[in-house]
């Protein structure tokens, strides 16, 4: 019988990029919904439907959640969700995944743990590029060591990365509160865009500024691995879109961050002025992983990077994965897992090279290079 996937926030960017790669790699009947009043016509009238809906409405959401096989949860920004999504999939029995980005809600899903393992659903968070793909390749790098300490993850983005608003005011969240990072084997509290270093990233991006930035994979990936230390920054280029964002959030009074029509203010203008910009700057992203750990009892390094031309689509792409071997039955584990607890490498590695994604890598060595400017 031919599987059935609602994709909730299907229409906004990321989710039609997501709406694409089920089309292209699975067989399934897609629903996809937003909160626009008009029906959008389909390339694939047997196969992608359109519908609204309100996250808010319970009983529209049970009566959508009901008729599926897998739920794909793009709706946010997460910073605002309360869970209800995924407490739905259970109560129906549904397995689930998400793009949230938000460690809050990262931790009220992961808490519903024992409620999906009763239930049999499997349920998975923070799918996409980063986290998603970026928690594997952490992942794949662990393996090849015996034992790994520090964990090193650098994010670069093209202009908007090709997003949409909820995208854009998911970033300015994200500056409102210093958040806890594991250091040296303790959790301290750090500000957001704040340290800055230079990394070289492959091509086309070259050298860009990153800075901490608060990603839920900053909190599972120390957990899953035992890390003593993990450090996860995130910058974009051009590098005047850091420094207008480095302003705002150490230069505005903290209380205006908190407020809604700031945040939207600022949304607003930042994403007209990426649409002047992503012509040139392009909408791509990259990835720069190093670890440090111990291999046949000698300290050892390993790096990897990553860069796509489109960051929509690569984040489809880790999500897509994700549920193809879902949909497949090739995932069946009961219960709410970050990625890396879930998704084997060799799976991972075929599902990238089924969407052409090269992840470049640098097998451990015992003379580690980092790949900071100093």
């Amino acid at each position: 019988m031919t599987k059935r996937v609602l994709v909730l926030g299907g229409r906004g960017r990321i989710g039609q990029a997501i709406v694409a790669d089920l089309l292209t790699h699975t067989d399934t009947i897609i629903m996809a919904t937003g909160r626009q009043g008009a029906v959008m016509s389909s390339d694939h009238p047997q196969r992608l439907a359109y519908q609204r809906l309100e996250l808010n409405q319970q009983s529209a959401l049970n009566q959508a959640i009901a008729s599926v096989d897998l739920v794909i949860h793009c709706a946010g920004p997460f910073h605002h969700r309360d869970g209800r999504v995924l407490q739905t999939c259970i109560h129906h029995r549904v397995n689930y995944i998400d793009i949230s980005d938000h460690r809050g809600f990262t931790e009220r899903v992961l808490a519903q743990h024992e409620a999906a393992q009763a239930a049999g659903v499997t349920a998975i968070v923070n799918g996409g590029i980063f986290p998603g793909i970026s928690n594997s390749m952490v992942r794949q790098g662990v393996e090849t060591l015996d034992q790994a300490d520090t964990v090193h993850l650098r994010y670069v983005v093209g202009g908007s990365g090709g997003a949409g608003l909820t995208v854009l005011r998911t970033t300015f969240l994200g500056l409102q509160h210093p958040f806890l990072a594991r250091l040296d084997g303790e959790w301290r509290s750090v500000l957001p865009y704040s340290d800055r270093q230079m990394v070289r990233f492959p091509k086309p991006f070259g050298r860009a500024g990153v800075y901490w930035y608060d990603v839920p994979e900053t909190l599972t990936l120390a957990e899953s691995f035992d890390l003593q230390t993990l450090t996860t920054k995130f910058g974009s280029v051009p590098d005047l879109y850091n420094y207008l964002t480095w302003m705002t959030a150490h230069g505005l009074p903290k209380s205006w961050l908190q407020h809604p029509t700031i945040i939207e203010f600022l949304t607003q203008v930042s994403y007209r002025m990426t649409q002047w910009s992503d012509r040139w700057s392009g909408v791509g992203v990259g990835i720069d992983l190093e670890i440090q750990g111990q291999l046949d009892g000698q300290p050892a390094s390993y790096t990897a990077t990553l860069t796509h031309p489109k960051t929509a689509i690569a984040a489809a792409a880790g999500v897509g994965c994700l549920a193809q071997y879902v949909l497949s039955q090739q995932l069946q584990q009961p219960g709410v897992y970050p990625v890396e607890r879930i998704l084997s490498t060799p799976a991972f590695e075929q599902a990238m090279a089924q969407r052409d994604i090269l992840i470049q890598r640098s097998l451990p060595s015992v003379t580690p290079e980092s790949s900071v400017d100093s």
